[in-house]
């Protein structure tokens, strides 16, 4: 096979592979949900997750090993499906909380954290003052977080309803801490004190249940937390290009673990119990976690209500709070984009939420490379080019082969066109003289194709690092290019991209193959200025900067063999 062919072969597998993926991960599913949304409507259940199970607690859980025997308690949704129909959420007073970062919402129906704004990442840039939406309470667009406690006796779930102290809390310019607290007692005399923690400049929400235990019993009970959502499309998200928008879990036997949603109806972890870990719900740029302790056991779980709405979350073991005794359960949330410093900072394994697929390895060190560009030349579009550069430079020795390859079938030219005339459309024999001019010449027509092949892993791994990290996320570069995320909205660079792979096929022409299959490759920039021209800007300028220096190499290769014919 020749360079030629093959390189355009493989670049064109590439861009079907990536459009497959979107339509059969992303359109296929979307539509299903769709449809259920618009015909049944009107029957989706109330409150779709925890209710408190009145299952016996196990005698030996208050002690739980990483696989306990016993069946471990989680939240039962009986209660949400017998909920009033037609509604999405219940609500009775509202708590805007508004920080440096975030502007969220908490209900005292619950203590749910019903809705939360991301300051710092505008829906758009033509929409600068408007914040990103990661969660909700509405319909069709429903993801909250929910918790509560699970206990013998009196113990606030999610219908539990709190008392607050204010209905508004502002993060003051100086102060680098908000406090929200609610308040829930029961006739027996258990006060739980639900409080939100919040950090200047931070995304990790801490929270407490603070039990005090004033009746004239033990009380024995345990944590939960989980997120409930609908599957739907992210704002501002491309259909065409597919990311993963699911649940995923982590666990010391599997650090990551994505859990579609259509999954999350049979979904079981491989040990009933385990200690650390996390839980979270994923899209794009974004996700939304409950982390565990280091040394804190919990039992992980999913559930899907009617194929509408899907639940993840974790359940703690049991604590004993003696009468007169208070006991406070800690818990942390994260609700921000996917940073990978961050993340790293939290829980190591979390910055696997930024998911590079199979060729992490490679795309890691890419990303802190990428990274790295960019705290010296402060533009990400910059910083591709320049990273672009760099990797050509690393296997220049690999395509300068595969150029020499190329410019040595060019000198045979001659010798090929006369094989044609003489044989005309006798395939085998031309196939065969062709085979006897290469063993003659010493020339392997696949010389030039293996190093092209060792470069592809490279080039799929820098694709995810520029479809995934949300560093790129409207980041401008110059002039009309104002987010490398989004499609160039003027088509300047996939017109470039098509012409460039125009001029690298008049440079590798190559007079081995036939006219007629000349011509169906003619049509391939074509083809490929059209699908680049539904891609994001920052994947574009990576290949435009590529075909060029591709060119700039090619023809200085191929000149110099030239010369040296002469």
């Amino acid at each position: 096979m020749e360079n030629q062919r093959l390189i355009l072969f493989l670049a064109l597998s590439l861009v079907i592979l990536f459009l497959w993926e979107a339509w059969q991960e992303k359109q296929a599913p979307q539509q299903d949900v769709v449809a259920q949304q618009t015909m049944a409507q009107p029957e989706l259940p109330g409150e779709v997750a925890v209710a408190p199970a009145p299952a016996e607690v196990p005698a030996d859980s208050r002690d739980l090993p990483e696989a306990a025997p016993a069946e471990p308690v989680v939240p039962a949704a009986e209660k949400e499906r017998k909920a009033v129909k037609k509604a999405a959420l219940g609500s009775k007073q509202r708590i805007r909380v508004v920080t440096d970062v975030l502007d969220v919402d908490i209900d005292t129906l619950g203590g749910d954290l019903r809705r939360a704004y991301l300051e710092e990442f505008p829906v758009s840039p033509d929409k600068p003052d408007e914040a990103y939406p990661l969660m909700d309470d509405r319909l069709p667009q429903l993801f909250i977080a929910q918790s509560g406690l699970l206990a013998n006796g009196p113990a606030p779930d999610h219908y539990a309803v709190y008392r607050a102290e204010k209905t508004e809390y502002v993060l003051p310019p100086g102060q680098d801490e908000l406090k929200v607290p609610l308040t829930w007692t029961s006739p027996e005399g258990i006060t739980v004190t639900k409080i939100y923690t919040f950090r200047r400049g931070d995304y990790l929400i801490r929270l407490d249940h603070q039990v005090s235990n004033q009746s004239q019993q033990e009380w024995n009970g345990r944590l939960y937390r989980q997120f409930q959502r609908t599957e739907y499309d992210e704002v501002g998200k491309s259909r065409l290009l597919y990311t993963f928008t699911g649940g995923a879990v982590s666990t010391p036997s599997k650090p990551y673990e994505k859990i579609p949603f259509e999954d999350m109806a049979d979904w079981r972890p491989e040990q009933s119990y385990v200690k650390g870990g996390w839980v979270a719900m994923l899209q794009h740029y974004f996700v939304a976690a409950w982390i565990a302790g280091k040394d804190e056991v919990n039992h992980f779980y999913t559930r899907s209500v009617n194929n509408e709405r899907y639940i993840l979350g974790m359940t703690g073991k049991e604590v004993s709070v003696a009468p007169g005794e208070n006991y406070d359960f800690v818990a942390e949330l994260y609700v921000g984009p996917k940073d990978q410093d961050r993340l790293a900072q939290i829980e190591p394994n979390l910055r696997l939420t930024v998911d590079y697929g199979m060729l992490s390895f490679i795309a890691q060190p890419l990303f802190w490379l990428l990274q790295t560009i960019h705290a010296f030349v402060g533009n990400w579009g910059w910083a591709i080019v320049i990273l672009t550069f760099l990797i050509k430079l690393a296997f220049y020795p690999l395509s300068a082969a595969s150029y020499r390859s190329m410019a040595n079938m060019r000198k045979l030219a001659p010798k090929f066109q006369a094989i044609r005339e003489r044989y005309g459309d006798d395939r085998q024999r031309m196939t065969q003289a062709t085979m006897e001019l290469y063993k003659k010449e010493k020339i392997n027509p696949m010389s030039g194709c293996w190093p092209m092949l060792v470069q592809i892993p490279v080039f799929i791994a820098l694709y995810w690092v520029l479809l995934e990290s949300v560093e790129l996320r409207q980041a401008e570069f110059i002039l009309w290019i104002k987010d490398l995320s989004a499609k160039d909205p003027y088509y300047v660079l996939p017109l470039l991209m098509g012409a460039s792979m125009y001029v690298q096929q008049k440079l590798s022409h190559n007079p081995s193959i036939d006219p007629m299959q000349q011509k169906i490759l003619q049509f391939l920039p074509i083809v490929f200025t059209l699908f680049f021209m539904l891609f994001p800007a920052g994947l574009v300028l990576y290949w435009v900067v590529n075909n060029i220096l591709s060119i700039l190499q090619q023809w200085y290769i191929t000149r110099k063999i030239e010369q040296a014919g002469r």
